[in-house]
């Protein structure tokens, strides 16, 4: 019997994993990565955050997109997409809205023997402004391994603040119409 990747949720504990007591802000969690202060990760799972950045930065590429399993999900605050090819629809989107996108650091906070959690901070500069705006999140990546296969991203989680997300009313209903509807705009390979 398959999983399904709704069960493959990550759930962090944003203060837990995000806690600086001496820089803390009133809501107790700090995104902001400090990267020497990064834990060690499997080669694998290196690779797998480095083509996540790559995504963020506007690569868009089929082989970084082959990190998500066919079946994954992506979640942040205007998307929800759960398939491979609509997770596309988002990164082959970024391109053509932002003039630039640039990992500028990562620290990553946890890994287990399903996920790896990172604090991502990236400058977004946009088409229309020209005004170069840096944004720090929490990233949860939720990771399958299917016989014979490598280690692939089934739930692919981006917290901009320390709420977990509603799965209800017209926010979900937005967050899925975008992630649905997009891929008509952004037309990602029919390969993914």
């Amino acid at each position: 019997m398959a999983s399904h990747p709704e069960s493959h949720e990550p759930n962090p504990d944003p203060q837990g994993l995000t806690s600086n007591p001496p820089h803390n802000s009133s809501s107790g969690v700090d995104y902001t990565p400090h990267p020497e202060k990064s834990i060690s990760i499997s080669p694998r799972r290196e690779s797998i955050v480095k083509s996540i950045c790559s995504l963020y930065s506007g690569s868009a590429s089929e082989e970084d997109m082959s990190v998500y399993a066919e079946k994954a999900i992506y979640d942040d605050p205007w998307s929800y997409c759960d398939t491979r090819y609509k997770i596309a629809g988002q990164w082959y989107g970024i391109p053509k809205v932002m003039a630039s996108s640039r990992t500028l650091a990562t620290e990553i906070v946890s890994s287990t023997d399903k996920e790896v959690v990172f604090k991502l901070r990236q400058e977004y500069t946009p088409r229309v402004l020209h005004y170069s705006k840096p944004v720090n999140s929490l990233v949860s990546l939720a990771l399958v391994d299917s016989p014979g296969e490598e280690e692939r991203v089934a739930y692919h989680k981006d917290m901009w603040n320390q709420e977990d997300y509603s799965h209800e009313g017209l926010g979900k209903v937005f967050k899925t119409l975008n992630g649905d509807q997009l891929t008509k705009i952004t037309r990602p390979p029919e390969t993914l």
